[in-house]
C-alpha cells in the first residue's frame, strides 16, 4: 500500500484545474529571480554563446505548440548539438532547481511545450544525425532531432520505411515523447510497439540505455520495461536524446480509396466489421461531412459531402485484390457507395497529404480561427456508439466540429476552430469535450489516444487510472525528478 501521505498529496495535486495552472503562467517569481543574467551567461560557457538566446520571438516560438493553449514563453532557449550539451545543461538547471523543458519540432497539440513556469526551452532538433540503418535486422538509431520524414528520406533506397505517421513531419525522439501514432496505427502499430531502446538524459544529467547500450533485440525479459516507461512521459521524466525503433518493408503493392455513405453510423459500422473479418488494413480514415466539406475547400477536391472512410491496403498484387473484395462487399452491405480509387503514386500522396493537412481546413472554417483539437479512443467494439453519442453532443451544443479518425484503431479527434473573441463558444467547447472524454472512459476506453495528457486532459487522468494509480505514478516522477525541474505542470500539476 502507497504511504498515506504520499496518497493523499497526489490527490492534492490531481483535483486542481486546468485554468489554475494556465494562469499562473510566466508568473513564477521565484524561478525568474534564479535565471539570472550569471545564470544565462553559465549557459552560453557551456554550450556556446550561439547556442543561447533570450530574444523574445524566439523564446516565442518556444512556448508554444499547435494546439490552442495559450502561449508560456520560457526564459531562455538553449540549442543542444550533443548529448553531452543536454546532459550539462540538465545537471545545470537541476542544480539551481530551474523548470527545463525540452522540445522538439514543436507539433504537439496539448500544449505539452509551453513553458507554464519559465524555465529553459531546451531544443534538441539540430541533433541530427542518423546513428546506424540495420536494414537485415529492420531497425534503426537516431538522434533526438531526424524526423520522420528525414528518415524515410535516408533508407528510401533500402526498401524500408518507418510508417508510424501522425501526419506532422515530427521528430521521432518526439514522437516516442507522446506515444505517438496516426494513420497507419492501426496494421503497424504506435510508438510504443515500434521503440527498441532510447537514450536517455535524467535530470541530474547522467545519461543512460532504457534496455542497455547497443541492444536492439526484439523482445527481453531482463528487469523493468524502462523503454516504455520514458515513452509517452512527455518530458517529465527526462530527455530522450537517441532511440532504437523498428523499421518495416515497403509493400510490394499499394492502394488507396475513399468511400462514402449515408450516415455515420454506416461508415463506422463498416469499419468495425472489415476489422473483425481479419482484413489487414493499412489504413482506415474516417471523415464526418463537415470534415469533407473542409476538406474538399481546403485542398481543392470535389468529393461528396457525406461521411467517408479513406482506405489503404498493403501487400503482394493478390493480397491487395482480395483485401479489396473483401472491403467493397462490407462496405456496399452498408449501403457504402462511389468508390474512388487511387494507384498512381502522385494521387495517393495528394489524398494522403491533403487528410494530414484536415486540422488546417477545419480551422480554415471560420476566419482567424485557432484549432481545438482533442481525441479519444475506445475498443472498436464501442466506436460506433462513442462517435454517434459525440455528433450528437456537438450538435446539441450548435458547435462546428469536424470529426476525423484513426478509426482502425478505435481513435477519432474532433478538430474545432475556435474564435478568440469568443470566450462562450470555447466553454462550450471544453464542455463538449470533456463529456467525450468521460463517455470514452465509461466505455473502456481513453481520454487520449494519441496527443498526451498535457496541459489539456490533467484533471481526466486521475477518473482513467484511478488515485492510486496517480501516487504510483507521482512516486515515479519522485523518484526519476525529485526536484520537479522536467517539464513542470504538464501531466500533474
Amino acid at each position: 500500500m502507497f504511504p498515506r501521505r504520499a496518497f493523499q498529496q497526489a490527490l492534492r495535486i490531481t483535483r486542481r484545474s486546468n485554468n489554475n495552472v494556465l494562469s499562473r503562467c510566466r508568473s513564477t517569481q521565484t524561478v525568474a529571480e534564479r535565471v539570472t543574467d550569471g545564470f544565462v551567461e553559465d549557459l552560453r560557457i557551456m554550450v556556446g554563446k550561439s547556442n543561447v538566446t533570450t530574444a523574445e520571438a524566439v523564446r516565442d516560438q518556444h512556448g508554444h505548440d499547435e494546439s490552442y493553449h495559450r502561449s508560456c514563453l520560457p526564459d531562455v532557449v538553449v540549442f543542444a548539438q550533443s548529448v553531452d550539451h543536454v546532459s550539462e545543461v540538465a545537471r545545470f538547471c537541476n542544480t539551481h532547481k530551474v523548470p527545463l523543458i525540452p522540445f522538439g519540432s514543436g507539433t504537439g497539440l496539448e500544449g505539452g511545450v509551453n513553458a507554464i513556469k519559465g524555465g529553459v526551452s531546451l531544443d534538441v532538433s539540430q541533433m541530427k544525425k542518423i546513428i546506424a540503418v540495420n536494414a537485415e535486422d529492420f531497425d534503426c538509431t537516431v538522434e533526438s532531432g531526424v524526423t520522420r520524414g528525414e528518415l524515410n528520406s535516408f533508407i528510401r533506397d533500402t526498401g524500408l520505411q518507418f510508417p508510424i505517421d501522425p501526419g506532422a513531419d515530427a521528430s521521432l525522439c518526439g514522437m516516442c515523447s507522446t506515444s505517438a501514432s496516426g494513420t497507419n496505427a492501426v496494421r503497424y502499430g504506435t510508438m510504443r510497439e515500434n521503440t527498441l531502446n532510447l537514450e536517455v538524459v535524467l535530470p541530474d544529467g547522467s545519461v543512460f540505455w532504457t534496455s542497455g547500450k547497443g541492444k536492439r533485440c526484439k523482445k527481453t525479459s531482463a528487469g523493468y520495461n524502462l523503454t516504455n516507461l520514458f515513452v509517452g512521459s512527455e518530458g517529465t521524466l527526462g530527455i530522450i536524446t537517441k532511440a532504437t525503433i523498428r523499421l518495416f518493408g515497403i509493400p510490394e503493392a499499394t492502394l488507396s480509396a475513399v468511400v462514402h455513405f449515408p450516415s455515420v453510423q454506416e461508415a463506422v459500422d463498416t469499419t468495425v466489421q472489415v476489422l473483425q473479418c481479419g482484413v489487414p488494413m493499412a489504413r482506415i480514415e474516417f471523415l464526418d461531412e463537415v470534415a469533407i466539406d473542409a476538406f474538399n475547400k481546403f485542398s481543392k477536391y470535389d468529393m461528396k459531402v457525406a461521411p467517408s472512410l479513406f482506405l489503404e491496403f498493403h501487400g503482394s498484387p493478390s493480397a491487395v485484390e482480395e483485401q479489396v473484395a473483401v472491403v467493397e462487399e462490407i462496405a456496399s452491405s452498408n449501403n457504402g457507395a462511389n468508390f474512388q480509387w487511387a494507384t498512381d503514386p502522385d494521387e495517393r500522396s495528394r489524398l494522403w497529404k491533403a487528410r494530414h493537412e484536415i486540422v488546417y481546413a477545419c480551422t480554415a472554417l471560420v476566419p482567424g480561427a485557432k484549432p481545438y483539437s482533442t481525441d479519444v479512443c475506445v475498443p472498436i467494439s464501442n466506436l460506433p456508439e462513442v462517435i454517434i453519442k459525440s455528433k450528437e453532443m456537438i450538435q446539441n451544443a450548435n458547435l462546428i466540429g469536424p470529426m476525423v479518425g484513426h478509426v482502425g484503431d478505435g481513435n477519432f479527434h474532433v478538430f474545432y476552430p475556435v474564435d478568440p473573441k469568443d470566450p462562450d463558444q470555447l466553454k462550450r467547447i471544453e464542455k463538449v469535450t470533456h463529456d467525450m472524454c468521460l463517455l470514452a472512459m465509461d466505455l473502456n476506453g481513453t481520454c487520449t489516444g494519441e496527443h498526451g495528457i498535457g496541459l489539456g486532459k490533467i484533471s481526466l487522468l486521475e477518473k482513467e487510472i484511478g488515485p492510486e494509480g496517480m501516487v504510483a505514478m507521482q512516486t515515479i516522477k519522485q523518484a526519476f525528478d525529485p526536484n520537479n525541474i522536467m517539464n513542470p505542470g504538464k501531466v500533474f500539476m
